[in-house]
């Protein structure tokens, strides 16, 4: 009987942001739908508030675990992987010890700077996939001097899966909505991401958000869910009108994103993830690297932008709902790419 497989996580971690680390529960759920017996472990941040809620083991560090070098390569050598995820995370050193160790390594990027430093060749040869969760219409080709040096080196060019979430299950959608009493395409789901972003006015953004959330229930009457992320510092405001939620894991999330009559999202995952599944979505900027993505969508007018001021939102989510967009239609999951690329990469016992 063969052992069960061994699967480590090593996502950016910390207060602010909480994409990575949810792309890597996405994932981690999947492969335990795939592997049943599979063990699971995770390395967080201290700082991140979420470290000590992760449904899968995990070992915390004292700051980024790319910064903890030693640390990460002993929980390798301790953990024994049959592969390891580094989402946006993990140093060279890293890197090339789980490479040696026998585990297959896995480099997952979110924007051009992280693609590009994954496609360093000091780093790319330790790297047996590299995902890159955009569509390929927003974050672009790679340029041809690097495919040209990935080429020269035998080594595979990163991969454009595009966004990675929960596929919607309609029973627990039903579920869901009943337990917040909402109606089918009848509600608005606001969520600024973790939580921990700031608007430009130095306020949370998720506060602008709920703010914007407010006005637009004033002023169409849609129910509105306000999701405000598990980095969020403050309690939760009461409220009869807006139904405030602290945080939802993916699949809750992409259950009522789904059958929603709209978002309106930080450009961060969500709001690729809300894309793809067809939902009109208003795409507001919270983080430096969240304007060029936003802009993207809205080029190929799959979306909607707003400036991070509750006014604006409220408005432009009015006009959201006002005009129907012919142009809202629904891609792939990149989970799907992501786990057929896994199984093949597991079926192959040659290590490069």
């Amino acid at each position: 009987m063969s052992e069960p497989k061994r699967f480590l996580f090593v996502p950016v971690s910390s207060k602010e942001g909480i994409g990575e680390y949810m792309r890597s529960l996405i994932i981690a759920d999947a492969i335990k739908q795939q592997w049943p017996d599979a063990q699971i472990q995770f390395v967080l941040s201290q700082q991140a508030p979420y470290a000590s809620t992760c449904p899968y083991p995990s070992l915390i560090t004292e700051k980024s675990p790319t910064k903890h070098v030693k640390e990460v390569n002993q929980i390798v050598d301790a953990f024994k992987p049959d592969a390891v995820f580094f989402d946006a995370s993990g140093r060279k050193a890293q890197l090339k010890h789980a490479y040696l160790s026998g585990a297959k390594v896995i480099f997952l990027s979110q924007h051009k700077r992280k693609r590009a430093r994954g496609m360093k060749i000091s780093r790319a040869r330790y790297t047996h996939l590299h995902w890159v969760v955009q569509p390929d219409f927003v974050i672009g080709d790679i340029h041809p001097l690097q495919r040209l040096k990935l080429k020269l080196f035998g080594l595979k060019e990163p991969t454009n899966i595009g966004a990675v979430f929960a596929q919607p299950q309609p029973q627990q959608t039903q579920k869901l909505q009943q337990k917040h009493g909402l109606e089918s395409g009848k509600y608005l789901i606001f969520n600024a991401g973790s939580g921990g972003h700031l608007a430009p006015d130095g306020s949370l953004a998720a506060d602008v958000f709920y703010q914007a959330a407010k006005q637009t229930t004033a002023q169409t009457k849609h129910k509105c869910v306000m999701v405000f992320g598990a980095n969020y510092p403050n309690e939760l405001p009461q409220n009869d009108e807006i139904i405030c939620i602290s945080s939802l894991d993916n699949q809750s999330f992409i259950n009522l994103l789904s059958d929603s009559a709209g978002a309106v999202l930080s450009g961060g995952d969500t709001f690729l993830q809300s894309v793809a599944l067809g939902v009109p979505t208003l795409g507001v900027k919270v983080a430096k690297d969240q304007g060029p993505r936003v802009e993207a969508v809205c080029h190929r007018r799959l979306s909607r932008a707003s400036l991070c001021n509750a006014v604006e939102i409220a408005k432009q989510t009015g006009n959201m709902l006002a005009q129907s967009d012919s142009n809202v239609r629904k891609s792939q999951n990149g989970l799907d790419f992501a786990m057929a690329d896994l199984v093949t990469l597991l079926a192959n016992k040659q290590h490069k």
